[in-house]
């Protein structure tokens, strides 16, 4: 089975992460050791909390290079909820830079009469990667689970997988380029769809390995 390195950096519950990646058919390492990471088969970086304490914990732990060189070396990458957003330019919940691997901004959500923020429980996904290979054989009723005041607004919209609405707002729920992709919403809470999400990176790990 593959080994999926999953990033800890104090920020969220790992557990479920794990647990979801090892239904899924592959072998997890929690760790914030480089030297695991750059030996794992993939990278997850999941998270939950504040975008500032996110990055600061990664630099702290000295985990920002290691994360940007198993991206750059082609390893498959999945980021989850705020383990997508630290990959900004910057966020309008902090003052920290973030990572600067996708370029763009993470803005909150704008209020609006009847708006709930933040954006919480289950939404249906609309996929504008329909051949990403992520999101293959979800079916028609892809509801997933959302906990999140921001999102993320990328420079290039191509990079956009799937987009949620919220209120009168459209926004990227997932992003897919290459090896490099990242969630809002939270696969290993969202049954069906989540698991099915969890097993297309796993089989893409798995792929990886073979070539």
């Amino acid at each position: 089975m593959p080994i999926i390195a999953v990033v800890d950096y104090d920020m969220g519950n790992l557990h479920s992460a794990c647990k979801g990646l090892e239904k899924a058919g592959a072998t997890t390492k929690v760790t914030d050791s480089p030297a695991e990471i750059e030996r794992a088969d993939a990278v997850v970086l999941p998270g939950v909390g504040s975008f500032d304490p996110a990055v600061q914990h990664l630099r702290t732990r000295q985990l920002e290079e290691p994360i940007k060189q198993a991206i750059a070396s082609g390893k498959p990458f999945l980021g989850i909820c705020l383990g997508l957003q630290i990959l900004f330019e910057a966020s309008e919940e902090g003052k920290e830079p973030g990572l600067g691997i996708v370029a763009g901004t993470v803005r909150r959500f704008l209020s609006e009469p009847g708006l709930t923020i933040p954006h919480m429980g289950w939404n249906q996904l609309e996929l504008t990667q329909p051949h990403s290979p992520l999101l293959q054989h979800l079916s028609s009723n892809r509801q997933v689970y959302f906990v999140h005041s921001y999102y993320v607004d990328p420079v290039d919209p191509d990079i956009r997988a799937a987009t949620v609405t919220h209120g009168s707002q459209t926004v990227t729920a997932a992003i897919a380029q290459n090896n490099l992709m990242a969630l809002q919403f939270h696969p290993e809470k969202s049954s069906t769809t989540g698991l099915q999400i969890l097993s297309n990176f796993v089989s893409q790990v798995k792929a990886q390995i073979l070539v």
